[in-house]
């Protein structure tokens, strides 16, 4: 089986900052680490290699700083990775990002791909669902439990708002997973030598044969307009008095609200 894991090097996010004219993150100068979520997805991505066999790759998007995390999902047991990187892929949204990455897949190839549910710099949780429909591939979210995998088909548990879901796929799929799946796993000495010494691969658009009206801010239809500080709340009140006394008052300032 060959499984491909999409990663994404994002600022720590104690360090954030952002570009008020573009609306995009500033990353020169900030640390950076593997996105955390992802770190789950490695670490399925190497069980399953050790229960069934076969190579993982990582694949990342990014300017060259990126390597460094690639290096680093190598010092935990992956056997290839690529590095999408080139000015073109500036300012790229959810669309454009999951465009790249389809194209890497594509052209490297994956019976299994598997993401973290969402990149904590965004929130959106939208690439991973993206790349599965460019590959016009089935896709799960919010995998919290490997059932069974096969080279042909995976069983998975998935997270819903009121429970959870069994779900089977038919391989190739794609998978989104949260942190209750696993505990990823610290690096080796071995492995952190094999990462010094690692290949990475690198490519560009016109590697990928992507135009670049597809691909970094030409291909994303979606734009920050406004970035702001949110200003502070106002209309707070406090309730003084016994818990009984605190009780009655804010049932009054509720009624008289017409809120009950």
């Amino acid at each position: 089986m060959r499984i491909a894991v999409c990663i994404k090097q994002v600022p720590d996010t104690a360090e954030v900052r952002i570009n008020r004219e573009t609306g995009t993150l500033v990353r020169e100068g900030v640390p950076s680490i593997i996105n955390p979520y992802d770190t789950h997805a490695i670490e399925a991505a190497l069980s399953l290699k050790e229960k069934l066999g076969g190579t993982v790759c990582t694949v990342t998007m990014g300017p060259p700083q990126a390597e460094a995390s690639l290096r680093e999902a190598v010092s935990l047991g992956v056997d290839e990775v690529f590095l999408v990187t080139g000015r073109e892929f500036a300012g790229a949204d959810t669309l454009a990002t999951a465009c790249a990455l389809s194209g890497v897949i594509k052209k490297i190839g994956a019976d299994l791909i598997i993401c973290g549910k969402q990149a904590i710099d965004g929130d959106t949780a939208q690439v991973g669902p993206e790349v599965a429909e460019f590959l016009d591939i089935p896709h799960v979210s919010y995998v919290k439990k490997i059932i069974e995998a096969t080279p042909e088909s995976i069983r998975v548990e998935r997270m819903m708002d009121d429970g959870s879901d069994i779900v089977e796929a038919s391989l190739p799929a794609l998978i989104t997973v949260v942190r209750e799946l696993n505990t990823p796993r610290l690096p080796s000495l071995k492995g952190k030598m094999n990462a010094k010494k690692a290949e990475i691969k690198k490519m560009g658009a016109a590697e990928l044969g992507l135009p670049l009206e597809v691909v970094g801010f030409n291909g994303s239809p979606t734009q920050v307009k406004k970035i702001f500080t949110p200003g502070p709340r106002g209309g707070r009140k406090k309730f003084e008095g016994s818990l009984e006394e605190q009780i009655d008052a804010l049932v009054n300032e509720l009624v008289e609200k017409k809120c009950l």
